[in-house]
């Protein structure tokens, strides 16, 4: 697992977060506390291949946490925030924020 850091200078949005897909999944968990996978691909709209390799990134880079297990014999997968992908979408909100205002 790699981890998560800021946007490099010159790149005030983070990358990682900023493609549409992320970006959705992101602000998704953001508003919950946990998701699993079928919550996710309902929400998203985004289809289980799309969704699996883009949850890979998001645990890869430690901004993710995933928990798999299985409920009556079939695969079970919840997903959350980490408090350093908490951190990174609230750097990004920020970052968004200052580059879109007007003053």
């Amino acid at each position: 697992m790699t981890t998560a850091k800021a946007a490099p200078p010159g790149q005030p949005l983070d990358p990682l977060i900023h493609e549409a897909s992320r970006l959705v999944i992101v602000s998704v968990l953001a508003e919950c506390d946990i998701a699993d996978f079928n919550f996710l691909l309902d929400t998203t709209g985004l289809t289980r291949g799309n969704l699996s390799t883009h949850m890979a990134r998001l645990v890869a880079a430690g901004y993710v946490q995933e928990t798999k297990e299985f409920v009556d014999r079939k695969p079970h997968t919840d997903y959350r925030l980490s408090a350093a992908g908490r951190a990174a979408y609230k750097r990004y909100r920020e970052a968004w924020r200052r580059l879109t205002s007007h003053s």
